[in-house]
């Protein structure tokens, strides 16, 4: 990972998890942590993205396209995979197909349900997330993202 933004972001992330990972084995209270951590993992997602493209457009592009793609990506929020790859497919249909193969199954389906279960939680609906699984998606995303990121590097 080189973009300093994500690996900022990931570190407080990862700081939060292995804070509460150590928290006395209480279900109810990291069930209420497991739902707040999917929310910022939603947003670590949105943001991360958001700085791979950006920093991508100001590298390759002169300063007016860079400055129009950072703009068009703060329209980017709560992006289940389909989003993502059609992000993707933006700046390149190769890179869309090559993400899109390499997605398919559980990192697709980790990515929609962060998304999913955020929603459901900032509309007051009982999601049945825990801490193990928030965990395990929060991994798999953040394949995707070193996926998107190479991309970009290549």
């Amino acid at each position: 990972m080189k973009n300093l933004e994500v690996i900022k972001a990931k570190q407080k992330l990862d700081s939060l998890f292995e804070k509460i990972n150590k928290l006395p084995d209480d279900i109810e209270l990291k069930a209420h942590w497991a739902r707040y951590l999917c929310i910022l993992v939603s947003g670590f997602i949105e943001n991360s993205i958001r700085a791979i493209y950006s920093q991508y457009a100001k590298n390759k592009a002169i300063p007016n396209i860079a400055n129009f793609v950072e703009r068009k990506l703060d329209d980017l929020q709560n992006p289940k995979m389909e989003k993502i790859l059609q992000l993707t497919g933006a700046f390149s249909p190769e890179w869309e197909s090559n993400l899109r193969k390499a997605t398919e199954g559980e990192l697709k389906d980790a990515i929609d349900s962060i998304v999913a279960n955020r929603n459901n939680i900032a509309h007051g609906q009982d999601v049945g997330i825990t801490y193990a699984t928030i965990k395990d998606y929060y991994e798999k995303a953040f394949k995707v993202i070193k996926m998107i990121e190479n991309q970009c590097n290549n």
